[in-house]
């Protein structure tokens, strides 16, 4: 696919959301970053521009189906035919399921997972008219396997993936040329841990191993640029939990039960009465990265490996090749 001229970011004004535009900006494309925190929009929006870049803020939230609409249509407007649409918004609660409530399983699904969906229509009405454009939506492990305490976003990501797989189905019958992806990420060092609603009694942490935002805006770069992979997988850790679910998942409960709880703590105490970002956007301009710089890994293997399936197949080719070469020196 040629590098797209206009992408749109969903929850851009900070964490992954703020690498990927980052990274479409620094590619020569417009782009339109839409997300609910003011101060951080126009700082985001300063960034592409001062790098030499064209960028569109537009406060809006992904609950809001006519807002987004609206969104997109300024875009349209104001920068050009949407190329590329990345969902991406999302919030959380970390929370046992008995201690939730209804509002909050409500507000979660609405912006993670209704969030996805609105965007989806919004940039269907203008792609399949001209029968063409990505969608991508930013994904997670959490979309094949389910955590303890984060009931609510795992939910969600599991209706994203049902949803997108019959989009895709869909476009397909219909000979469509639009298409849509899902990029599944690992745990990244992003700044949601910061505002993230918490009823734990220390602060929330990323479960091992992280990786920088980064690795997860070339993902998706990478995704829009060969359309063709209807999946991508970040890392390693994504690949494992896919697979250990699939074969073990009463072992997997039970490993859950047992770290789960510890592993997504840090040894923090909270902050009692710290503000959260589940219903209005906390103020302050994070930027892309969280508070674990130091054990964030900014360098994806697995991702490596899958962006050049090619050259691996071959290498494991000529791999196997010597090897059997050397079995059958070693019989005569």
């Amino acid at each position: 696919m040629p590098q797209p001229r206009v992408a749109v970011v969903t929850g851009a004004s900070a964490g992954l959301g703020r690498a990927i535009a980052r990274a479409f900006g620094a590619r020569g494309a417009a782009v339109g970053l839409i997300a609910r925190g003011e101060e951080r929009l126009a700082s985001a929006e300063a960034e592409i521009r001062d790098a030499g870049g064209r960028a569109l803020a537009i406060l809006a939230d992904v609950s809001d189906a006519a807002a987004l609409e609206a969104a997109a249509e300024r875009v349209d407007r104001e920068l050009g035919p949407i190329d590329v649409w990345i969902n991406n918004a999302m919030v959380s609660v970390f929370s046992p399921v008995k201690e939730m409530t209804a509002e909050e399983f409500r507000r979660v699904t609405e912006v993670t997972y209704l969030g996805y969906v609105h965007g989806s229509l919004a940039a269907l009405r203008r792609m399949l008219s001209r029968d063409a454009g990505t969608i991508v939506q930013v994904s997670s492990s959490l979309a094949f396997r389910g955590i303890p305490l984060q009931s609510a976003y795992c939910a969600s990501k599991h209706a994203i993936k049902g949803f997108t797989e019959a989009l895709r189905t869909e476009l397909l019958h219909d000979g469509s040329a639009v298409r849509v992806t899902m990029v599944h990420m690992p745990a990244l060092n992003t700044p949601q841990f910061e505002w993230v609603r918490n009823r734990l009694p220390h602060r929330p942490q990323p479960m091992p191993p992280v990786f920088q935002p980064e690795v997860g805006a070339e993902a998706v770069v990478y995704a829009v640029q060969h359309p063709e992979r209807r999946d991508l997988t970040v890392s390693g850790s994504a690949v494992k939990v896919t697979w250990a679910e699939r074969v073990a998942p009463g072992l997997i409960d039970r490993y859950l039960a047992r770290k789960g709880y510890r592993s997504q703590q840090s040894g923090e105490p909270e902050q009692a009465g710290r503000p959260d970002n589940l219903w209005q956007p906390v103020t302050g301009d994070y930027g892309a990265h969280g508070r674990f710089d130091r054990e964030a890994r900014r360098h994806s293997p697995e991702l490596w490996l899958s962006e050049h399936r090619g050259l691996t197949l071959l290498a494991a080719g000529l791999a196997g090749a010597a090897a059997a070469a050397a079995w059958r020196s070693r019989r005569r």
